[in-house]
């Protein structure tokens, strides 16, 4: 299994604050669930093909999913950037594809993309987590 104590503040803070994001969200009203929907369909189109509460249920439990797996030492660590890279890849995806998030360079964040951008820190969490978990062959 790959697990190291080097990956501890990486997985508990990040998956932390992702379950709580996730219980949060569990009972969301319906216009809250809209809002963000609506928020994703801008990144992902086919989000506005669910029904507002659906949408805030699949996203509660895939946060719950995704923050339970970074806390859990028996998932190893690898599988869990794996799965902290599919979330935050898909926040990151709504950032670039939401043109009044970004700057006209398509980069940087204009006040309202602020939100998402900040998010980018879980890319680099993940992706350290992928390439520290590999094991050294002998």
């Amino acid at each position: 299994m790959s697990f190291r104590p080097s990956h501890i503040p990486l997985r508990l803070i990040t998956g932390a604050f992702i379950l709580n994001s996730g219980l949060g969200k569990t009972a969301l009203d319906e216009g809250t669930a809209g809002f963000m929907q609506s928020m994703a369909s801008k990144g992902f189109p086919q989000a506005s093909q669910l029904e507002p509460a659906q949408f805030g249920k699949i996203l509660a439990a895939s946060e719950i999913a995704v923050g339970s797996a970074l806390l859990a030492p028996f998932i190893p660590s690898k599988l869990a950037g794996l799965g902290l890279l599919a979330f935050s890849a898909g926040l990151m995806t709504m950032y670039f594809r939401t043109p009044e998030m970004t700057e006209d360079d398509g980069i940087r964040p204009t006040q309202d993309g602020i939100t998402l951008a900040k998010d980018s820190w879980m890319v680099a969490i993940a992706l350290a987590l992928i390439i520290d978990g590999k094991k050294k062959r002998k």
